[in-house]
């Protein structure tokens, strides 16, 4: 029989996966949107970005909330602000009503990581990293769900407002679920919000690490959510690629548990960036087959960025508490909000450059996209040197040697 933080945890899961249909589906929609309401590259990344800027602004307040009330209300949110988004988006007359209702998607899928994070931890004290890893399969989980109902949708003729609709059915039955479930009435104590706020904002180390995040968010998201227009002419179906990769990551999650403790999570951090760059750059000369080859190497990297960082926080500084999760995940969004635009106008400055030059539209638009991913591979190089001074000036922690939060107390 299930317990009730078995459910409590399921529910967080198809929380997380609704989030992550987001942005598959978003991807695999893309060249619709910008062909129904004659949008730009630029346009198109604005309303990218709302979804990005929706959720850190979700985060923060969650995290600042969370002490006072609790996860129940935040994931309640989250689903009704799913809802709202998503049919405004089914509904949407302009370029001006998509930006409100990717908005309200951000905001819930905000929600859902202000929420859910700081439970999971909760309730895997003893191993945070692994089970946010394991709670953040259901991440590349739900993209591959989402690229796959989205590639055969397309492929059917179904219109992306019915791709949108997919998704109105689990947001309800998360949110629904959420209601009926019983929470405990304090999860921390001694614990406030000023506390949190204080450790997060004297502590270089978790200011480094926010920087950090900044740049993993953006390797990860920035390349997945332009996936369709970068590598639309490169040979190999955009949105089979994007399941390739977030399948993968999916799996790696699920068994994150053995690398992280031979290698720690700085190791892992490393590692990861060291691929990340590697795999862009093979990604940006890429065609046909080895656009595939590529994407495997690039699930590699970035498969372990976003819950590592988050649980090395949560186990090196736990006295951030759940705001500290908070403005990690707020940061990555922001960031990768900030450079949605900027990725559009590099396809679109780069596309100009290409015919310009003499190429035809398809011969273009690949030398735009592989132009871009060469700009996109300066995000993990800049993690290697910061991931690379982050493992040398802290070699030495107790982590590195497999200790676990438990091992620390009985020393």
């Amino acid at each position: 029989m299930r317990t009730n933080r078995e459910n409590i945890f399921t529910a967080c899961c198809i929380a997380l996966t609704v989030t992550a249909m987001t942005f598959a589906i978003r991807a695999g929609i893309l060249g619709d949107l910008g062909t129904e309401f004659e949008l730009t590259g630029r346009q198109l990344g604005n309303v990218n970005m709302m979804a990005f800027w929706g959720f850190p602004l979700a985060t923060i307040l969650g995290g600042l909330l969370y002490n006072s009330v609790g996860p129940k209300l935040i994931l309640m949110a989250a689903s009704v602000c799913h809802i709202i988004g998503l049919v405004v988006t089914v509904y949407a007359m302009d370029y001006y009503t998509l930006l409100i209702s990717t908005f309200f998607i951000g905001f819930a899928n905000g929600c859902v990581e202000a929420g859910a994070n700081p439970l999971v931890a909760f309730m895997h004290e003893s191993d945070k990293s692994t089970w946010l890893n394991r709670f953040h399969v259901w991440f590349p989980g739900g993209i591959v769900i989402g690229a796959l109902i989205s590639f055969i949708m397309t492929n059917m003729g179904y219109s992306w407002q019915l791709q949108i609709m997919t998704m109105i059915l689990p947001a309800g039955w998360y949110g629904f679920f959420i209601l009926n479930a019983v929470f405990p009435d304090k999860l921390e104590k001694n614990v406030t919000t000023g506390g949190n706020l204080k450790a997060c904002f004297t502590s270089p180390l978790f200011l480094f690490m926010v920087l950090m995040m900044t740049f993993t968010a953006t390797t990860e998201l920035g390349t997945q959510q332009w996936i369709e227009k970068i590598l639309g002419n490169a040979g190999a179906h955009p949105m089979l690629v994007l399941a390739l990769i977030t399948g993968l990551m999916a799996v790696g999650r699920f068994y994150a548990r053995p690398i992280i403790r031979k290698y720690n999570p700085k190791g892992v951090l490393l590692g990861s960036a060291v691929v990340s760059t590697v795999a862009l750059l093979m990604m940006s000369q890429a065609t046909g087959f080895m656009v595939y080859v590529s994407a495997i190497l690039f699930a590699v990297g970035v498969m372990y960025f976003w819950p590592t960082m988050i649980g090395f926080v949560g186990e090196q500084i736990p006295k951030t508490g759940a705001i500290g999760m908070s403005i990690m995940g707020g940061a990555g969004m922001f960031a990768t909000g900030i450079w949605q635009p900027v990725i559009g106008s590099w396809l679109d400055d780069e596309k100009k450059v290409a015919l310009a030059s003499g190429l035809n539209n398809a011969e273009a638009n690949l030398q735009a996209g592989q132009a871009a991913l060469d700009n996109l591979a300066l995000f993990p190089l800049v993690l290697v040197i910061g991931f690379g001074l982050l493992y040398y000036f802290r070699k030495n922690d107790t982590y590195n040697r497999g200790f676990t939060i438990e091992d620390l107390k009985r020393r």
